[in-house]
């Protein structure tokens, strides 16, 4: 069940994606975190963040919408509370999402991550965020903006995963910007930008207005462009994310093209969906005959 994501060896291909599962023990209760490829925290910047305005989630006929607005902690708050309560439930692979408004604020927030302990194995960059330097279009939609985040926090000192963006139409750029400026994969896909208005009050349902749609609505989406950020880039390791609540989900990722996978939006339905997809993959292999798990990656090319 053991992949490589670059540098970095999972036991086993399955990940919590970032914003879901908390950003430290909140599902506990009902999944043996170290059971997980990887631990994925929720994306935090350098300095606490309030987040938006609620409501801030609301069901939609394939997934959900929210519009958390990245609520966090702070990395320095996080490096004193939540990273030691993850290690006394055993988590010894982590990967901490972050975030910026500015390069310099990803820079900041990478270099508060330099002396992290060796449990922090990787460091996803969420280039999903708008630019205050230059305007309100996302980081990710503009690979010399992305390549400029990703160089600035190489400072982490850990792997870089670039989390891009499926609202663009040059995902398959920012790709290759991202690896040519250092980041050792890219993870496929943060949400797509919607709304949802209640017909009754005339407004939009959340209380920031617009968010970001997950679930199983995006899942063709998301393996669309790991499927298409494979041919482009043969070589670049891929993490898909989008509506992975099967093991067949999975298996459909590592078939176009990626080395492992994140669980989001099913885990809100049921928390123990990570643990249960992972057993369902190795049933799945057993099943097929496959060996070994990584064997699937980019089948879908041969």
């Amino acid at each position: 069940m053991s992949v490589a994501v670059g540098s970095v060896t999972l036991p086993n291909p399955v990940m919590v994606a970032s914003g879901t599962a908390g950003h430290s023990t909140e599902l506990a209760a009902y999944l043996d975190l170290s059971s997980l490829g990887a631990f994925v925290v929720k994306s935090l910047a350098a300095d606490p963040w309030a987040g938006n305005p609620g409501p801030r989630v609301h069901q939609t006929p394939a997934g959900m919408i929210n519009s958390v607005g990245l609520q966090g902690p702070g990395v320095a708050a996080w490096l004193g509370s939540g990273l030691a309560e993850l290690r006394r439930v055993g988590v010894e692979r982590i990967v901490v999402s972050i975030w910026g408004r500015t390069v310099d604020e990803y820079r900041r927030a990478a270099a508060m991550l330099a002396a992290a302990p060796s449990s922090v194995i990787a460091v996803e960059v969420n280039l999903s965020c708008p630019n205050l330097d230059g305007g309100k279009h996302l980081f990710a939609h503009d690979p010399a903006l992305a390549a400029e985040v990703i160089a600035a926090t190489a400072v982490a000192d850990r792997p870089l995963w670039a989390k891009l963006s499926p609202n663009t139409d040059r995902v398959a750029e920012v790709a290759g910007a991202v690896r040519d400026a250092g980041a050792e994969a890219v993870t496929l896909t943060n949400t797509l930008l919607g709304m949802s208005i209640d017909p009754e009050t005339r407004r939009p349902r959340l209380g920031g207005g617009g968010g970001g749609v997950s679930g199983p609505a995006i899942h063709p989406v998301a393996v669309r462009a790991v499927y298409d950020c494979r041919v482009a880039h043969p070589d670049l390791p891929i993490i898909g994310v989008g509506g992975v609540a099967t093991a067949v989900d999975a298996v459909e990722f590592l078939l176009a093209g990626a080395q492992a996978c994140q669980v989001g939006t099913a885990t809100f339905a049921d928390p123990r969906t990570p643990r249960r997809v992972t057993d369902e993959l190795r049933e799945w292999c057993e099943a097929h005959g496959i060996d070994r798990v990584r064997e699937l990656c980019g089948g879908a090319h041969v």
